[in-house]
């Protein structure tokens, strides 16, 4: 038997680190995924968002109602972005996502508050996600007991006493028992989708490669096109088989409501499928083996999942990780599926969301096309 020499042992990784320095792809993953990580954990990420946009519904305009709003423009949680004249206007704005709050201040408020009377604030929250609204709400009850206490002076100084002068109420609109799973398992459709779609497709190819089936391809009259379409059909198929069974279970085991319409759900379906099957083939024409492949698709998923609001709040993302998050068909897709199940949103209201969802597809799709046919060349 051969005794253990360190010489041997230095050739062995002498070895490993010639071949990690030919396989720079490789090596960039290794460096690159927890600079991303890094990156995503340390500035993007945010359990506590603020600025979230806010809608106010104002009745009164008197001295109080301005006090309350401009605490409320300062407690870095609302931004005040917009005045809804209707009840119904309000609720669109709700519905659509624009806003994450309204803040309706009633007619009276000022007159009933001299008289002691606590008038009522209405808050309506988008609860859709608990996470995103659920620091907000807090803080404006800390508000309420103060935030009129420079006003109440002199004789009114008795309505400074506990409870405090106003009396918030809280409706929290598709979600009002904030329930976590309401807004999860409609999520993990997006999420399952995307990490099996592009890993799936981005294997495809590279195995074809591999195993020396990709020249009897070649020695056919198939175009690119043709033979991208037909890498794509059958894994659509496989997707809306996930996709069903996630809906069954959402719907069996966990009672998530499904307000709108599941049709509609499985129309913006394919688009959001076959954005994520042409990205994999366009990561199978990139990657030299399967190992590559897989770590090209766990880079696109890892944003994919923490910059979409799945995870965490989207609006307590900065700007730039906002930006990235929104060229990503997961987060349009969360949106969509959410608003149809959740808000019972139709056409109209997804559309904002489906076109960027589009936009992405033709782009994956003509890139997909253009590398595979340099591949085939």
């Amino acid at each position: 038997m051969r005794r253990f020499t360190f010489h041997r042992l230095w050739a062995m990784v002498l070895k490993e680190f010639i071949q990690m320095k030919r396989d720079r792809l490789t090596f960039g993953m290794m460096v690159g995924i927890p600079l991303m990580q890094l990156v995503l954990f340390g500035f993007a990420i945010n359990s506590d968002p603020k600025h979230l946009p806010t809608a106010l519904r104002i009745a009164d305009h008197g001295p109080f109602a301005r006090t309350l709003v401009a605490a409320l423009r300062t407690s870095g949680y609302f931004n005040l972005v917009t005045e809804a004249a209707t009840e119904a206007e309000a609720r669109r704005l709700l519905r659509l996502g624009d806003v994450q709050f309204v803040i309706n201040i009633p007619e009276g408020f000022s007159r009933q508050l001299l008289r002691g009377e606590r008038p009522t604030l209405l808050i309506e929250a988008d609860a859709t996600d608990p996470a995103a609204t659920g620091p907000a709400l807090s803080a404006i009850r800390a508000i309420a007991d103060h935030v009129l206490d420079r006003d109440l002076v002199g004789p009114l100084a008795r309505l400074r006493a506990k409870p405090g002068p106003i009396d918030f109420q809280i409706h929290a609109h598709y979600n009002p028992e904030n329930i976590t799973h309401y807004n999860v398992v409609p999520g993990l459709l997006g999420v399952v989708l995307t990490m099996t779609m592009v890993v799936i497709t981005a294997l495809a190819i590279t195995r074809e490669r591999e195993r020396g089936t990709m020249e009897n391809l070649l020695a056919t009259p198939v175009r690119p096109f043709e033979v991208m379409l037909g890498k794509i059909i059958p894994y659509i198929i496989v997707g809306y088989i996930q996709l069903t069974l996630i809906l069954l279970a959402a719907r069996v085991l966990f009672d998530v409501p499904m307000v709108g319409s599941l049709a509609l759900v499985y129309a913006v379906s394919l688009p959001f499928i076959a954005a994520n099957l042409a990205m994999g083939i366009t990561f199978s024409t990139l990657a030299k083996n399967q190992l590559q492949a897989v770590q090209m698709a766990f880079f696109f998923f890892l944003p994919s999942i923490l910059l979409s609001g799945f995870m965490f709040p989207f609006r307590g993302m900065p700007e730039w990780a906002q930006w990235v998050g929104s060229i990503l068909p997961n987060t349009h897709f969360l949106r969509i599926v959410r608003g149809i199940l959740l808000k019972g949103n139709g056409l109209a209201e997804i559309a904002p969301e489906l076109w960027p969802l589009l936009a992405f597809l033709v782009v994956a799709m003509a890139v997909g096309v253009k590398r595979y046919r340099q591949t085939l060349d």
